[in-house]
């Protein structure tokens, strides 16, 4: 009996991956579309999204090494039934420029010193294809420059092909502008910038190239250097390329549950990480059209706590992915946020999505402009395209992964100046969710929010209040918070659904309706705007939707009115 296939979490090998029978999601059907593209392209991805092993598996099939293993590493895939012409015939030039500015040189000396040793490493590999010495005269060439040029003439001369393959193109230059500030990348990536000039002399260089990273930045200020990349980003035929679509999932969990590894029912574990993983949409024209996308990574962390723990994790954020937010907020440069650009972050967080036009690259010093902030949100994996208003796009948080990192953000300036303690917040959570002792917690959040100054900077009203309320609940295990959820014909202000999946010992489920007046209308308004607001939640209760929700559990609906910074009345009704 064939061995149980392990789950390929943090492996990007694709050869290590088919020699030791780890589990494969088949992207190779992708390869005949590549082919029939322009042959030099980018695509940008965000970060876990199986861009690392895409780019192996590529390498694998094109390269003229492994000609001979085919049937070994792509016999049981797609590809192994339909191979191109072009398999087999190209010498692979890769990098990982993620690993070009390690070193305690200077930017240049660790960028070529890291990219000669890839390229030592091609001559070495295809020094049975060159004249005697090729490899050794490779090695001898004092620059990546130099070492380039040298295999480009010989390449030409015995007409052999070559192909670029990079990963993490922009990492370099990410490291750069968010470590040594925006001249020094600009001198760089600009005029003879050196890093420019290595692009400069790809284009002349390959037959093909494929670039991938995470942000258009990089792409817009070297294009004039090298400007004949085509951005394939958006197209409507890559949008599943990378990351898994919820067939891929729902074959993967079927043959570990085949294989004795799963007990649950899959449509069970389906509906309960689709709010966590799924929802990404690349491109306008698969709205509606194609299904949406799974972050691969997440699916994957998921999948080995099932099978490890025999239940699911009660952490449905892979922690391994604290690193990337803290990488996330660097390159966003969200600890040195203008006004303008924390506001689209509030906005995002309150509302849970944003109407703009989607700007396919830009160069760095537009960085600044919060007009180009939500696409670079979009890139980084923080938006994704939800639908459609004229000829704008909406973009909205995609799963719960990602609205926590924007509630912790927000967390983070709350906390800033006056520090709640999040301990005792913690305390009242556990009263809140199992014996549904709601008061403590609701007024201590809002006496609380009457108490920071960081707030009082902004404008006040009720998407304020609802921003604070959002990320002090956030940290409260026990519930999916969820702003503006569509109950019956309205939509509420915030929803506390129960995660009965981690925490079964859960009794009570909220919603929570924020009204706002300003100080000076409260007399004239503020019974007229209750009774409305305890219409409104009435209404929403008696909903289908909302039953099915709470699972069970008991419901509570709470009114919250607030004239000016104060809470004036909260009750259940």
């Amino acid at each position: 009996m064939e061995d149980v296939k392990e789950i390929p979490y943090g492996f990007s090998n694709f050869v290590e991956v088919m020699r030791q029978n780890m589990y494969y999601v088949d992207k190779t059907p992708y390869l005949p579309l590549l082919e029939s593209q322009p042959r030099n392209l980018f695509l940008i991805r965000p970060r876990r999204f199986g861009k690392s092993i895409f780019l192996s598996m590529m390498s694998a099939y094109y390269d003229i090494a492994r000609k001979d293993e085919f049937n070994e590493l792509f016999g049981n895939l797609w590809i192994g039934s339909h191979p191109t012409r072009l398999q087999g015939t190209y010498q692979i030039m890769s990098f990982d420029f993620s690993r070009a500015s390690a070193g305690m040189g200077a930017l240049e000396e660790n960028f070529n010193a890291y990219c000669a040793i890839c390229i030592d490493a091609f001559a070495q590999k295809y020094a049975a294809w060159y004249e005697e010495g090729f490899a050794q005269e490779v090695k001898s060439r004092p620059s990546a420059t130099d070492k380039l040029n040298y295999i480009n003439l010989q390449a030409q001369a015995l007409d052999i092909q070559l192909y670029l393959i990079i990963d993490e193109y922009d990492n370099f230059t990410n490291v750069v502008l968010n470590e040594r500030g925006e001249d020094v990348y600009h001198a760089l990536t600009h005029a003879s910038g050196f890093y420019r000039d290595a692009f400069k002399l790809y284009k002349g260089m390959f037959d093909r190239i494929l670039m991938m990273g995470v942000s258009p930045v990089t792409l817009d200020d070297l294009t004039s250097g090298f400007n004949i990349g085509w951005n394939i980003s958006t197209k409507k035929q890559f949008n599943a390329m990378l990351g898994f679509a919820e067939t891929d999932v729902r074959e993967m969990f079927q043959y570990y549950k085949d294989c004795g590894q799963l007990e649950d029912d899959i449509d069970g574990m389906i509906t309960e990480i689709k709010p966590w993983y799924d929802n990404y949409c690349f491109s306008e024209e698969s709205l509606n059209r194609d299904p949406k996308i799974f972050n691969c990574d997440m699916v994957l962390y998921y999948l080995r706590q099932k099978i490890d723990l025999g239940y699911s994790p009660k952490q449905m954020i892979d922690p391994n992915t604290r690193t990337d937010y803290s990488k996330m907020k660097k390159l966003l440069n969200l600890d040195h946020l203008d006004g303008d650009r924390k506001g689209v972050i509030r906005r995002i967080a309150e509302e849970g999505q944003i109407i703009a036009d989607l700007v396919l690259s830009f160069p760095a010093k537009d960085l600044v402009n919060p007009e180009l902030f939500p696409s670079l949100l979009f890139y980084y994996g923080m938006l994704t395209i939800v639908g459609t208003r004229g000829d704008r796009l909406i973009l909205g948080i995609p799963n719960n992964n990602v609205r926590k990192q924007y509630y912790d953000y927000m967390l983070e300036q709350y906390q800033d100046r006056e520090r709640i303690s999040l301990n005792d917040l913690k305390n009242l959570y556990d009263n809140m969710s199992f014996d549904g002792d709601w008061r403590p917690t609701l007024e201590k959040i809002a006496h609380d929010y009457k108490e920071s100054s960081s707030v009082r900077s902004l404008i006040e009203g009720e998407r304020n209040i609802q921003g604070f309320f959002q990320a002090y609940l956030s940290i409260n295990a026990y519930y999916l918070i969820a702003p503006e959820v569509e109950l019956n014909h309205g939509f509420c202000d915030l929803f506390l659904m129960p995660d009965l999946q981690r925490y079964p010992e859960v009794k009570h489920s909220y919603i929570l309706e924020l009204k706002y007046l300003p100080a000076k209308d409260y007399a004239a308004k503020g019974e007229t705007q209750w009774q409305e607001a305890v219409d409104q939640i009435h209404r929403y209760a008696e909903g289908p939707k909302v039953r099915l929700m709470c699972q069970g559990t008991a419901l509570h609906c709470i009114v919250m009115q607030f004239s000016g910074w104060e809470l004036i009345r909260i009750e259940e009704v």
